[in-house]
């Protein structure tokens, strides 16, 4: 019986693998952005971009964002930081860079149905003028022909809307090593009707959102806005998710602690925020687990076959993970992708944190409540 029992567990990792292998293949053929060299005669044809950036009590990580953004050789550009009512230095900062062309937004108190993000958003967009709107979060870093490229790559794909998966060029920390698996379920789970999407770094044609969708209105209490931007405009192929190559220089640094608490505000909603579907996922998650379970009990029970098939699967899901991590990580991939059960764990942990901290109605972002 337990003989029958392994067979069907191999067969299903096996399964799994497959299906990742095939993932992951796709993501690196359709989400990859080809280098496109813009002839000089051609940058005063280039639309105008508003790049927009909320902040809220980001008093020790915007300097380094806005002086990237500023460094930026886009000739057409505006940026606008808007001060979500923070309770630190936040808006002084923004204003010792007026000298500098960004643009100073105080933030309104937030209006009864939105969420925070969401509002803050809202507002920036009412303060754009650009052709496109481009939204950064403050852990986005650009490159100085970043912005360039990315517009020239989204009018050569006839796109609306293009968001960027950024790299991680740092290396050799805990938030890098054991970051969340946030944009990894985004790759391995794409559809059209739910495709990838980055929050980081994304890009909308401004005159299209506000007419079509009067805005963030239509998404005021979405969690992931940008997510069901990206799904509406999918359906007429025009949207575009990139995977962070190093050509184009969008990365991104962020604190082990910020990304588990995004993980712990994004996990519960985009498992359709029912705890039948949490289960299922750690299930699953746990399947995969398996393999380093086996090798674990090893030590306890002494050692047999199972435990080589076992250590086999565990390299093979830690080689499948490091693929992805080597085409968007500078250094580190490999370390990471060896302690992928931990990694995997910590998913679980985060996911089981998430749906309990929504059943009781007890997350926050910023210091606001997030409710469904």
């Amino acid at each position: 019986m337990f003989g029958v029992f392994l067979v069907v567990l191999y067969s299903v990792l096996l399964a799994v693998l497959g299906v990742g292998a095939w993932r992951l293949r796709f993501a690196f053929t359709h989400f990859r952005a080809q280098s496109i060299i813009l002839k000089p005669e051609a940058v005063d044809a280039l639309p105008s971009v508003t790049v927009c950036i909320p902040a809220r009590n980001e008093y020790h990580a915007l300097s380094d964002c806005l002086e990237r953004v500023i460094a930026s050789t886009y000739p057409k550009l505006e940026i606008i930081v808007l001060d979500d009512m923070s309770g630190d230095k936040t808006p002084a900062l923004i204003k010792s860079f007026a000298s500098e062309g960004v643009r100073f937004v105080e933030g309104t108190r937030l209006r009864e149905g939105w969420l925070g993000k969401n509002h803050a958003l809202q507002e920036l967009l009412d303060e754009a003028s650009g052709t496109y709107v481009l939204f950064l979060s403050v852990d986005t870093r650009v490159s100085p022909d970043s912005i360039e490229k990315l517009v020239t790559y989204a009018q050569s794909e006839q796109a609306s809307m293009v968001s960027v998966m950024p790299r991680r060029d740092d290396g050799w920390r805990t938030s890098v090593i054991f970051s969340t698996l946030r944009y990894f379920w985004e790759v391995m789970f794409h559809r059209r009707a739910s495709p990838a999407t980055a929050s980081n770094a994304w890009m909308i044609d401004r005159k299209m959102l506000v007419n079509r969708w009067e805005g963030f209105t239509a998404f005021k209490s979405a969690i992931q806005p940008e997510s069901q931007l990206s799904a509406a405009l999918m359906q007429t192929h025009q949207y575009r998710f990139v995977m962070g190559a190093e050509s184009l220089g969008i990365s991104y640094e962020k604190k082990w602690q910020t990304q588990i608490e995004t993980s712990i505000r994004l996990l519960y909603p985009l498992l359709g925020a029912k705890i039948a579907h949490s289960i299922v996922a750690l299930l699953d998650m746990l399947i995969v687990l398996t393999p380093f379970l086996v090798v674990l009990s090893g030590f306890i029970i002494g050692w047999n076959v199972h435990h080589i098939i076992a250590g086999v699967f565990w390299l093979l899901f830690s080689a499948l993970y490091g693929t992805y991590l080597k085409a968007i990580w500078k250094k580190g991939w490999w370390l990471a992708a060896l302690l992928w059960p931990f990694v995997l764990i910590q998913e679980m942990i985060a996911l089981l944190i998430s749906t309990e901290r929504y059943t009781r109605n007890m997350v926050k972002w910023k210091g606001r409540s997030v409710k469904l």
